[in-house]
């Protein structure tokens, strides 16, 4: 192997690697260098003649990518909301699907500045909760999850964005560790089916963090009993673009004031609003 390369060269040879594997190889090429370098797509484009070395690290990435293992876990960023998020294999990569459920809570906010008390269950990295405390100034987060890894990237992007007197972090199932009074529930939990076949690269991904039981919404449907027992004025939540019917079935004989459901990107059935 070379001990040096020009970034031409460079780009040329590691998309011809994951060529055979990857769609996209070219700009997959470019985007493994710009975050190896760390440096943007105009000083790619215009230093193409530029010699580099020490990129041992970038080999390493080009085999890990040809192997389909997620880019974002590759580099430990994603970015989400405009925000870049310190990323890795113990949380679920965000999808460009939760900026959206993001936008239905903060429409339901009357008074951004008001101090509402939050909870959410599966934090994951804590996308959801850091982007509603930069929205809402005033508001307590409690993060709820149960993975122990999950909550050690949550806590580095909560320290990222100086949120650590705001959000807290425990570790346990659904709202078991919560025992204060909550205004609002928020959750992006596990609502596939188990058994159901995934793309390969989601194989990477934390499993609990994807299955939600035989059918796929148990866990939404026990987090709506908490939110019914403990009378949470609201609920915001993601779910499988095919349960709309069974969640507004199950909810057809209890007392809420409002339920509302809302569309992803692609105009499939992705979450609802809750309103007790």
């Amino acid at each position: 192997m070379r001990s040096q390369y020009l970034v031409k060269d460079i780009l040329k040879d590691i998309t011809q690697k994951l060529h055979p594997h990857i769609p996209r190889a070219a700009r997959e090429a470019q985007l493994l260098l710009m975050a190896h370098l760390g440096c943007d797509e105009l000083w790619l484009i215009t230093n193409q003649n530029t010699s580099l070395d020490n990129l041992e690290q970038l080999f390493s990435w080009v085999a890990r990518r040809a192997k389909n293992e997620p880019f974002e876990y590759i580099v430990n960023s994603v970015s989400f909301y405009s925000e870049e998020f310190y990323i890795a294999p113990g949380a679920l990569i965000p999808r460009p699907e939760t900026e959206i459920l993001i936008d239905e809570v903060l429409k339901r906010i009357e008074d951004t500045n008001a101090a509402l008390s939050f909870a959410e269950v599966g934090v994951g990295s804590g996308i959801i909760s850091i982007m509603l405390a930069l929205h809402l100034p005033n508001a307590k987060f409690i993060a709820v999850d149960i993975s122990q890894a999950a909550l050690d990237i949550a806590k580095i992007n909560i320290e990222k964005f100086h949120l650590s007197q705001r959000i807290e972090l425990r570790l346990g199932s659904l709202l078991e560790p919560v025992n204060e009074a909550i205004d609002y529930l928020v959750s992006n939990p596990p609502y596939i089916a188990d058994g159901v076949s995934l793309e390969s690269n989601l194989s990477y991904e934390p499993q609990n963090a994807l299955f939600g039981g035989s059918v796929g919404d148990e866990i939404i449907e026990e987090l709506l009993n908490e939110v019914l027992k403990r009378n949470i004025n609201f609920f915001t939540c993601e779910m499988g673009y095919d349960q709309k019917d069974r969640i507004a079935s199950y909810l057809a004989n209890k007392n809420y004031k409002d339920l509302a459901f809302y569309k992803d990107l692609s105009d499939f059935d992705r979450g609802f609003s809750l309103r007790l």
